[in-house]
């Protein structure tokens, strides 16, 4: 009865050693810096105050860009990534975030949210990250460049009512992770900024209008 103990033992603690050979070792190095964007919080004199419910979908991206690793692309056919660096959460979840906030910020809007809160909408904007990396310049720098593209629905006439991209590129100071996620942090600020008034703008503008007016 003991040697069979011992063998049923043995067994075990084999498969517990084999088994945590096969687990990723996350004591072999320093964990990565985490970086985390700021959303807008200046805007333009004339924003309407609007009366209407928004939903904004988590942005559709490319599959080099829905990481949390910082993208970067040496040349326009290559992507790589700053070692020991990341994003606080994946790309396009962080940006639906910083877009919610910023127009949270605006205090321009009665609600606005993701769709999984429950949120009964008015509006949905539909976003693509196609743009969210560092470039290297010819020169050798360095610039961050983010792009988004928006579509605005109406949900009561299940249609588009308007869409617009917003394009901006910011230097960085210079090759240090730090400055680089400084300059990404003034370029998606732009970007979020005409977002914002863009959304607002033209949701009032289609309030009134019927469906025959897209026709």
């Amino acid at each position: 009865m003991r040697g069979r103990l011992r063998i049923l033992f043995a067994a075990a603690l084999t498969a517990v050693l084999l088994s945590a050979c096969s687990l990723p070792d996350f004591g072999s190095g320093p964990p990565p810096d985490l970086y985390v964007l700021s959303p807008k919080s200046t805007f333009p004199d004339d924003l309407p105050s609007v009366d209407w419910q928004l939903v904004v979908e988590e942005p559709s991206t490319a599959k080099g860009i829905d990481t949390d690793r910082i993208a970067i692309a040496p040349t326009s056919l290559e992507v790589k990534y700053l070692g020991g660096s990341r994003w606080a959460d994946r790309a396009p979840r962080m940006l639906q975030q910083l877009l919610i906030q910023s127009f949270e910020n605006s205090k321009k809007i009665v609600s606005v949210g993701r769709q999984s809160i429950g949120l009964r909408s008015d509006y949905v904007l539909k976003v693509e990250l196609r743009e969210f990396q560092a470039e290297k310049t010819a020169d050798g720098g360095t610039v961050a460049h983010v792009r988004l593209n928006l579509k605005l629905v109406r949900v009561s006439l299940g249609q588009i009512v308007g869409s617009e991209s917003f394009d901006f590129s910011k230097p960085a100071k210079s090759e240090s992770v730090t400055d680089i996620v400084q300059a990404f942090d003034d370029a998606v600020g732009a970007v979020l900024k005409r977002a914002v008034a863009w959304t607002l703008k033209a949701g009032e503008e289609s309030k009134d209008k019927k469906p025959r007016d897209w026709k």
